[in-house]
């Protein structure tokens, strides 16, 4: 007998998955989402509706050096940053939904997946534009840099010794595009797959949207997501069990839960490491912060289950 229309009333989680959930390469991707899966799908089991998110380093990074490479030697068009987004949100989707589906079968559990490609809006005006700081795609010499910035108007910059990278900007998610299709689908009992990468940029231009060549921070898209899509709780997946103070350090503790102020006085101490914990951390305080009610959970994706029970992780409140 399988479980349909007979849910019980659970919370609706935005669950964002870290790399650890993923991989590096389509093959290690393939067996890593099968862990992940059952992670998603024990939370389903107990009666959630979830909406899963992820991030794309290395996949769009892969992506974009390719047709790089295939561009330099003459053998294809060069492929905008915005659209090898897209193009790694389908690919990621896409294993995904099948580990997820798979997982649901298995346990006689009848819930439908679905991905959506889905756009972030960004200001154009933001000032990152003008500080482009992530390198991405191809690795060239001074000398083709040089060429490629005249010749496009791009910034190109000496990345760690091993060549010169295309760098871009990571403005600040404004809205989803795709919110209310979003919202819909997992009204209806969806198991939905969104925003990965933190979404496709794109910026308004007359009655619609253009892509535009930006990362943006994932889990500032989840927490935004979370708040678009009403859910009651932000579980953002990494690599350790619960949020630590006084890291690598003879006493560091595990942090069990943190007031929205408690949060902060630890960032004012410098407590999370930048581009580590800490943006994990500030996205929980854009969800939290002034929302009554509403949680974000920092925990492993292994302990994903009971990280909503309270049995582990770090719960970040109003």
């Amino acid at each position: 007998m399988t479980q349909e229309n007979t849910r019980t009333a659970g919370e609706k989680i935005v669950v964002a998955l870290g790399g650890n959930a993923l991989g590096k390469t389509p093959e290690q991707q393939l067996e890593l989402i099968k862990e992940t899966a059952r992670s998603i799908v024990d939370l389903v089991a107990t009666g959630n509706d979830v909406v899963v998110t992820h991030g794309n380093g290395p996949q769009v990074g892969m992506i974009k050096v390719a047709t790089d490479n295939s561009a330099a030697a003459g053998e294809t068009p060069s492929i905008p940053f915005a659209e090898c987004g897209a193009m790694s949100q389908g690919y990621i989707g896409y294993h995904l939904q099948q580990a997820i589906e798979a997982e649901l079968a298995a346990r006689q559990i009848a819930r439908p997946v679905i991905s959506v490609v889905t756009q972030t809006e960004v200001d154009a005006a933001d000032p990152a534009f003008g500080r482009p700081t992530k390198p991405v795609g191809a690795f060239f010499t001074e000398e083709q840099a040089r060429v490629l910035m005249e010749e496009t108007g791009n910034k190109y910059v000496e990345d760690a010794g091993r060549g010169w990278r295309w760098v871009v900007a990571s403005p600040l998610p404004v809205s989803i595009v795709e919110r209310d299709v979003i919202s819909s689908l997992v009204e209806a009992g969806t198991i939905v797959i969104a925003a990965g990468g933190g979404g496709i940029p794109v910026v308004k231009e007359g009655s619609g949207y253009r892509g535009v060549a930006a990362v943006i921070d994932k889990d500032r898209t989840a927490a935004l997501l979370a708040r678009e899509v009403d859910a009651d709780t932000l579980l953002i997946l990494t690599a350790v069990d619960a949020v630590a103070i006084d890291f690598n350090k003879p006493t560091q503790r595990d942090v069990p839960e943190m007031t929205v102020a408690q949060a902060r006085q630890y960032i004012e101490e410098e407590q999370f490491a930048p581009g580590s914990m800490l943006p994990k951390v500030e996205a929980c305080l854009e969800f939290v912060d002034g929302a009554a009610g509403k949680r974000a959970i920092i925990t492993s994706l292994e302990k994903a289950e009971q990280g909503i029970s309270g049995e582990s992780g770090t719960a970040i409140i109003a």
